[in-house]
């Protein structure tokens, strides 16, 4: 008998990490960072709800930090893996765990010197607690060497009456629905984990693949209430943002995600530029991870779609072009905000929370020449959803800024499905499905989805909240 536990991503819609318990082994279903308010975050990623040591094996379902960045931690704390996934996810994890140790490093040595320049006789100073970082760029490397390949459609036998398979979830890169079969007798009990489900039709990944029949599901709700714009009103969209910012002499900033939407916003302002749609306007990708990432890219063209393919047969790279620069050096980073002419500036994190975008909005945001773009999902508390809500002030390294800039959202550029794509998505699998649990979602989006699919198929759905378990028979 099967044994579900939520540990993460259950009420909300970051820190994925739902634990099983099968055939005498105990398995997480990924082990991502929790996003969120700076306190509640920093407990929640620290403090493990399970024993790591207890762990048989991690299965990760992709690379984006809310589903991968918080493994260093169980690590550090004793599990001693295995952590299965497909190759183009263990190709980026190589390049996203080492920025994200990096970043942990560097926050923590950033908040030390802030409090040591501070430091004032009083007793609330000298109270001061030194900041650690969540992990290290060891511990990090030591998570690296845990994993193995596991290639799409490839069953692994995890023991005697377990094995999963995975399927391409058309979410980014490498990125995984997950398939668990447990064998009781002479019958078997099947789960199916979506991860992250894509689109239909996003630039250069695949779409999502259909899975077999499956008797649970576990499956996201990011977007279970809303429904996106297509795909080229996106385009006409982030062309008027461009054009308009590019009259007035303004700059554009857009926090996007290093994995995947980075490098579809560059294809998307290729193309508008090779239609002469936009002016030929530099855009700057200040992000080391992005370039890194980006060069992940390049190297898993399997992974492509067939219009991405036929960028290469013509000897076209889909992510660069002649207006396009790549920054690594963090000086060069710092010059764009001395530079006065129009650009574009893309920079992780996505939700606006670490990394040098801080640094681009900080030195932008109380410009109303500027333009702030948000491509995809941001969830509750972070600096990113105060943005969107276009918050009259907001707060950019403690320090309070009035937001001038104006803020466009391009959810269509999102990689996550919306309420009907979920819909179309899950129905072939409605005539075994016996219950349905929706996690990655906040309350409102989920209850929607939920709604949604027992009106449509009349099946049960569960919206489970943190510690809740289940026994699947």
């Amino acid at each position: 008998m099967m044994e579900i536990t939520f540990w993460g991503a259950a009420g909300t819609v970051t820190g994925s990490l739902h634990q099983i318990y099968a055939d005498g082994r105990q398995f997480v279903l990924d082990c991502g960072l929790f996003q969120g308010r700076r306190k509640e975050a920093q407990q929640r990623n620290r403090e493990m709800p399970i024993d790591p040591e207890s762990l048989d094996g991690v299965i990760l379902s992709h690379a984006h930090i809310d589903h991968s960045g918080n493994l260093p931690s169980l690590v550090k704390a004793g599990f001693e893996g295995p952590i299965y996934t497909t190759p183009a996810t263990i190709d980026l994890c190589g390049k996203m765990l080492l920025d994200s140790a990096h970043i942990q490093e560097k926050d923590a040595d950033y908040v030390n010197k802030r409090h040591r320049r501070r430091r004032t006789i009083s007793a609330r100073r000298r109270r001061h607690i030194k900041a650690k970082a969540l992990y290290t760029m060891e511990d990090a490397e030591q998570t690296l060497s845990l994993f193995e390949a596991v290639p799409y459609h490839q069953e692994t036998q995890l023991s005697d009456k377990l094995k999963f398979e995975s399927y391409d979830a058309g979410h980014m890169l490498g990125s995984s629905s997950i398939v668990l079969t447990e064998k009781i007798r002479n019958r078997e009990i099947r789960l199916a984990f979506s991860g992250d489900i894509g689109r239909k039709h996003l630039p250069i990944i695949r779409d999502p693949e259909t899975l077999p029949p499956v008797d649970y599901l576990i499956m996201e709700s990011t977007y279970g209430g809303r429904l996106h714009e297509r795909e080229d009103q996106a385009q006409q969209k982030l062309a008027g943002v461009i054009n308009r910012t590019y009259e007035r002499g303004g700059k554009i900033i857009i926090p996007a995600f290093a994995v995947g939407r980075t490098q579809q916003i560059v294809l998307s302002l290729h193309e508008l530029m090779l239609a002469k749609k936009i002016p030929p306007i530099p855009v700057f990708v200040d992000s080391p991870l992005a370039v890194n990432v980006t060069e992940v890219f390049r190297d898993h063209p399997e992974c492509y779609d067939k219009e991405t393919r036929k960028h290469l047969l013509e000897d076209r790279d889909p992510f660069g072009f002649e207006m396009l620069r790549y920054v690594r050096d963090v000086e060069q980073s710092k010059a764009l905000n001395d530079t006065r002419e129009p650009m574009v500036i893309i920079s992780a994190s996505g939700m606006c929370e670490v990394g040098r975008i801080l640094h681009h909005l900080r030195n932008n945001i109380e410009d109303s020449r500027n333009t702030i773009v948000i491509a995809g999902y941001q969830a509750q508390h972070t600096l990113g959803r105060r943005i969107v809500e276009r918050q009259a002030e907001v707060s950019i390294f403690g320090e309070p800024m009035r937001l001038r800039a104006e803020v466009v959202r391009l959810n269509s550029f999102s990689g996550h499905a919306d309420q009907q794509e979920l819909l179309r998505w899950m129905k072939p699998l409605v005539p075994q499905l016996k219950k349905v649990f929706l996690v990655h979602g906040e309350p409102s989006g989920s209850e929607a989805l939920a709604e949604a699919i027992r009106e449509l198929f009349g099946i049960e759905v569960v919206v489970p909240q943190r510690g809740d378990s289940f026994r699947l028979s």
